[in-house]
């Protein structure tokens, strides 16, 4: 007798490279194990970001499950750590044969795992598209860009990225607004943020030297538009100095940061300065240093989003943004290492508590579940037939 018979594909493979992926990547395992018309999820670890110490704190923390598989890539330049990569994730593909791989952000493993899926006619679902800085010195504009003309499915965290992805000729029915899935994190892991005075404490850093009436600020910068030259590096010491005679300032530090805070002759710069260095911290512990923060300095992606969901003020040292809805709607400025500009800024935020913002759109811990339902839908609209012999 013959009929017919659905033939689901294989796993969902979902990728994640660096710190930021973590972050994203875990509602999304979650929402997927709880759809139960999904496929099973294997989870990759690239090796792009390798520090196994706190890999595995970040893995705890936002309590995701350990990866299925670590491609143990390490570092090196954009191309080699692309090539090897996609040298290493091609096997993967082979084996797995998935019904389509999840990559989400923009480090150069979102790439390269998307070129790898593609070419194998594996579709490629981008989480976080449509993003732009329209800086083409930044690698994540290009990995954001090739990405995105790639995938099969884009979903996006505001409105307005449908619009860059409409200029760049991607079709709408390629695209679907869902929020944000690294506030899906901040809201279900916030309750457990570890207290700022603890995280000091265990850096041997006095907390009633920051935690006192005025409060504290916190830095972030690893971009090498800000530390990779020894004069970008020197205005950006001389910003946070100035900004810690106003407020004291706690700063986990990047290791390339770091490094070349040391290469360039630096150190002695924070000898007077009210700036606790500390070694690079857990998801947690972030969480709770810049949800009781009075300002935030940064030049990172991920942040700028995450002070604006917790109503904090953010002073973002670059010259352009991907996440222009940080500015427009959140608590997001975009000061370069504009000096005069920064101070200024800084006395309004400590004299007026500064921009408050709203939460944009969708940015509600619901962003995985609406992918979810949506991938489910469109993953059963692919399912082949063929013949069923009795």
């Amino acid at each position: 007798m013959m009929g017919e018979i659905l033939r689901p594909g294989g796993p969902i493979v979902c990728v994640v490279g660096a710190r930021p992926n973590y972050m994203k990547m875990a509602p999304l395992i979650r929402a997927f194990d709880m759809q139960p018309g999904l496929p099973g999820a294997v989870l990759v670890h690239t090796g792009q970001h390798y520090d196994i110490a706190m890999n595995e704190r970040l893995f705890a923390d936002l309590e995701l499950p350990a990866p299925d598989l670590n491609l143990e890539v390490g570092s090196g330049s954009h191309a080699v750590q692309t090539a090897e990569v996609m040298r290493r994730f091609e096997p993967v593909v082979d084996d797995l044969k998935p019904s389509c791989v999840i990559v989400v952000g923009d480090v150069n493993s979102t790439l390269a795992c998307s070129l790898v899926a593609v070419k194998k006619r594996v579709p490629v679902v981008h989480v976080e598209a449509g993003l732009r800085s329209f800086d083409r010195d930044m690698p994540e504009e290009i990995n954001r860009i090739l990405t995105d003309q790639i995938a099969d499915i884009l979903y996006t965290t505001e409105r307005e990225a449908a619009d860059n992805l409409m200029r760049e000729g991607v079709g709408g029915d390629r695209v679907a607004f869902v929020g944000n899935v690294m506030i899906d994190s901040l809201l279900q892991h916030r309750g457990r943020a570890v207290a700022p005075a603890q995280t000091l404490m265990r850096a041997n850093v006095d907390p009633a030297a920051f935690l006192g009436a005025g409060g504290y600020g916190v830095v972030t910068l690893h971009r090498p538009s800000n530390v990779d030259s020894p004069d970008a590096l020197g205005e950006a010491l001389a910003v946070l100095r100035d900004v810690a005679a106003r407020v004291p300032l706690v700063w986990p530090m990047h290791p390339r940061a770091r490094t070349n805070v040391e290469r360039y002759g630096f150190s002695s710069l924070f000898a007077d300065a009210r700036i606790a260095l500390l070694e690079p911290q857990g998801y947690l512990e972030m969480l709770g240093l810049m949800a009781n923060a009075r300002l935030v300095l940064t030049d990172s992606g991920g942040i700028q989003e995450e002070t604006t969901a917790l109503a904090v003020p953010c002073l973002t040292m670059r010259e352009n943004t991907e996440r222009p809805i940080t500015v427009a709607q959140g608590t997001n400025t975009l000061v370069g290492r504009d000096r005069p500009r920064i101070v200024a800024c800084a006395d309004e935020i400590l004299a007026s508590g500064g921009k408050r913002g709203r939460v944009p759109e969708l940015w509600d811990g619901q962003a995985a579940m609406r992918i979810a339902t949506h991938l489910q839908a469109w993953l059963a609209s692919r399912v082949t037939v063929g013949p069923r012999v009795a």
